[in-house]
């Protein structure tokens, strides 16, 4: 049985900081496998600043030559409203039924999933298992006793808590107003990458 997790994000461009958290992730909590699922631009709750398809050609371009970084463009194939996290890892869970399916996301969407903003919020805790990555100013551990919908499945494996280390806060946007405004921001994302925005003149 392997352990796999579900990195969701918009990618809008990937960064290093995506990379750097999801290999120590990996390493961390023992995962075989980060499936990399770029979000689509169909989704209503989401404003992206490039296509589909350059966003996933700089995530293959970025995980390219370690084993255990796959991509895979499962919701950008979906009608918008037909994308739900729940309905998201009903998939990845009939894809791999043998193994271990984990969602990974920052402590500031476990606070948005506590508040029942996502869709089938009390499912999504009930039914799957997270991996939580710390973020400046929130304690996950008050987030999950002050919300019913995550205290009621704190069962000791529904979350796997990681809180230090990775509440690096170099985010997507301040990159794209890094290039937006002419600034240069090279080494936040892969080599690789930063030529694709400066030939295809992304975010400019």
């Amino acid at each position: 049985m392997a352990k796999i997790g579900i990195y969701g994000s918009s990618f809008d461009p990937i960064t290093n900081v995506h990379l750097w958290t999801a290999s120590t992730v990996a390493q961390r909590c023992k995962l075989d496998r980060v499936i990399f699922l770029p979000c689509s631009s169909k989704r209503t709750d989401k404003q992206l600043h490039i296509s589909d398809e350059h966003r996933w050609n700089m995530v293959l371009m970025a995980i390219e030559g370690n084993d255990k970084f796959v991509a895979d463009d499962y919701e950008m194939k979906l009608a918008g409203w037909e994308i739900a996290t729940y309905l998201t890892l009903k998939h990845f869970k009939a894809k791999f039924p043998e193994d271990e399916i984990y969602f990974i996301m920052g402590a500031d969407l476990l606070l948005d999933i506590g508040e029942g903003k996502w869709k089938k919020s009390e499912e999504l805790i009930q039914e799957n298992k997270f991996i939580v990555m710390a973020r400046d100013g929130i304690n996950m551990l008050t987030a999950i006793s002050k919300s019913p919908i995550l205290r009621n499945s704190d069962d000791g494996q529904t979350f796997h808590l990681i809180d230090k280390g990775l509440a690096m806060e170099i985010s997507s946007s301040y990159i794209r107003d890094e290039l937006k405004m002419g600034g240069e921001p090279r080494y936040l994302v892969p080599e690789n990458c930063y030529s694709y925005i400066k030939t295809h003149k992304l975010y400019a």
